[in-house]
């Protein structure tokens, strides 16, 4: 094995990284532009059996931030999900925004950009980068879909290919319009990623660390559908529900909680299949995934 597949083997997971981990944290992200979404949620599961457990606040995202920041800090290690998209698809043309000059080249550079157009919107939103004149464009938004969406769906990245090859439906994070778009939680998650650069890794843009907590981008509806609900549910909402799907991750039952919301149970059942998902070797290793992929686009952690 060459410099360059030694290089990728470590990006994927399979140059001899440790896999185990004390800490399984699941976070239900928001990309409304307010200081406190409702659509935060974070659940810690530890190692073990017992049941994830919801960090119940009023989260904001420079809280997360923060808090992610702590966590490095103290060198806990953990398997950090995040429910949101880290980059947009790049393979399909080359670029994340074809014809613009300031198109980046990689994940990093993509969030550096994002954060910078951004500087001066509050809590951490993204409405200046969507309302750039050249960003714009690329865009479906409410009353405005720029001239270089194409007709469809939208573009999608690799990943996102295969998740419908799982059967699940994931939306072009280049559609910010409708109550199932992913675009707005991304950009405002891209931020973030930009302001932990250099604390806390994002596999697979980065190595995985044989140390310390690592982030991985997760799809909360494939855990569900793992734990055995059925396609057109996508929600949980009832205790009953939550401990039967926990239990097919073998894990115990949840403790009560005040509300069954969508975002806590998604976040608390996440928690607890990325504690059965850590050690399966075959998930830090998807057959597509390239080191262009992995420095462009990114991967979600669970699709093989």
């Amino acid at each position: 094995m060459g410099p360059r597949e030694e290089a990728a083997a470590d990006r994927r997971g399979d140059g001899g990284a440790a896999l185990s981990f004390t800490d399984f944290i699941a976070i239900d992200w928001s990309g409304q532009a307010v200081e406190r979404p409702r659509g935060l949620a974070v659940a810690q599961a530890r190692a073990g059996s017992a049941a994830p457990e919801l960090i119940d606040r009023r989260w904001s995202r420079q809280d997360l931030l923060e808090w992610l920041a702590e966590l490095a800090a103290r060198g806990t290690r953990a398997l950090i999900g995040l429910d949101l998209s880290p980059a947009f698809p790049f393979c399909d043309a080359g670029a994340y925004f074809p014809g613009w000059a300031a198109s980046p080249p990689d994940g990093p550079a993509l969030w550096k950009l994002v954060d910078t157009l951004s500087a001066d919107d509050p809590h951490l939103a993204a409405t200046r980068f969507v309302n750039h004149p050249d960003a714009r464009r690329h865009f479906r938004q409410r009353g405005d879909c720029g001239d270089l969406f194409p007709p469809g769906r939208g573009r999608f990245r690799v990943c996102e290919h295969g998740q419908e090859a799982m059967r699940l439906s994931p939306y072009s994070c280049f559609n910010l319009v409708g109550a199932s778009q992913v675009g707005k939680s991304s950009l405002t998650g891209m931020r973030v990623l930009h302001r932990l650069r250099g604390t806390i890794g994002l596999w697979p843009f980065d190595p995985l660390p044989e140390s310390g907590p690592v982030l991985v981008e997760i799809y909360t509806a494939l855990a569900a559908r793992l734990a055995g609900m059925r396609k057109g549910v996508s929600k949980i909402r009832d205790g009953e529900t939550l401990d039967a799907l926990l239990a097919a991750f073998g894990s115990a039952p949840h403790r009560p909680l005040p509300r069954h919301d969508d975002h806590a149970t998604d976040a608390i059942l996440s928690a607890a299949w990325l504690r059965v998902a850590a050690t399966q070797a075959e998930l830090w290793s998807p057959a597509r995934l390239t080191p262009d992929l992995a420095r462009t686009e990114g991967w979600t952690f669970g699709v093989p």
